[in-house]
């Protein structure tokens, strides 16, 4: 299987499972992907979602053996691939009404590394690296990678390393704020989960709304924002976490949200 998944206290971790090839993706892995991303998003059962890479990568991005095999064999698939599977799995991480985070835990490069980007958290291993490699291969940014990059680390730097396509280590990467922390070598799938689990037991609905309000923000004007805010605040008021939260603040005990 060249994606395992994986179910615990409302976490689903999706384990991209081709060690020997960096975890590279073949046509049959995008797709399974995005399928599983988009049962995750419908099962009220997920809370959370994971992401990672087996063995020493995180994600290699294309499998250029296949890329290029089924170019030789004058298969369209190769210059559809972007619309058909990687464009797809960005919305469906962004748009995920719950949180996406990725465990590093490895190399991630090109679209592997665009799809950590997407996520809305990023826990990198000591050793991992970022690597915008689409330049090496004569090829421009995809996976989303031209618009979460920027909005990350800046215009400046992300050009820099979309240019050069030179390795940022994962100690670099915490500091233009690229990952939000790094963890010793072996940890970052564990501390991943630890935090998904953290937030599987927090009010899920708010946090569908504040990725749409952030998501909104990101490409609108102001006003735009403003709108979208006092919507979703309206429909968090209403939800029976909100109700929850606020009568645990004034008896002075621990909220139970239950997603609603």
């Amino acid at each position: 299987m060249s994606l395992l998944i994986d179910d615990s206290d409302g976490v689903r971790t999706f384990t991209l499972n081709r060690p020997e090839s960096f975890n590279s993706f073949t046509v049959a892995l995008k797709e399974g992907l995005l399928a599983a991303l988009h049962e995750a998003a419908q099962d009220p059962a997920v809370r959370a979602v994971v992401i990672t890479g087996a063995g020493k990568a995180f994600c290699a991005g294309q499998d250029l053996k296949e890329h290029i095999s089924l170019l030789e064999q004058g298969d369209p698939m190769p210059l559809e691939t972007v619309r058909r599977h990687y464009n797809p799995m960005v919305r469906a991480v962004t748009g995920m009404p719950k949180p996406v985070i990725a465990a590093v835990n490895g190399m991630a490069a090109g679209a592997g590394a665009s799809l950590a980007y997407a996520c809305d958290l990023r826990i990198a291993a000591e050793s991992a690296k970022f690597l915008m490699a689409f330049a090496n291969v004569g090829l421009t940014a995809d996976s989303g990678a031209s618009w979460t990059l920027p909005r990350l680390i800046g215009y400046g730097r992300a050009m820099e390393l979309m240019l050069l396509a030179q390795p940022i280590t994962a100690p670099e990467a915490k500091e233009i704020g690229m990952v939000n922390r790094v963890v010793p070598d072996g940890e970052a799938l564990s501390a991943a989960q630890e935090l998904a689990a953290r937030l599987a037991a927090g009010p899920t609905t708010a946090y569908a709304m504040l990725k749409e309000a952030m998501l909104t923000a990101a490409g609108a004007d102001l006003e735009a924002a403003l709108e979208t805010e006092g919507r979703t605040q309206a429909e968090a008021g209403q939800t029976t976490d909100h109700r929850e939260a606020v009568e645990a603040f004034v008896a002075k005990r621990k909220p139970t949200f239950t997603g609603r």
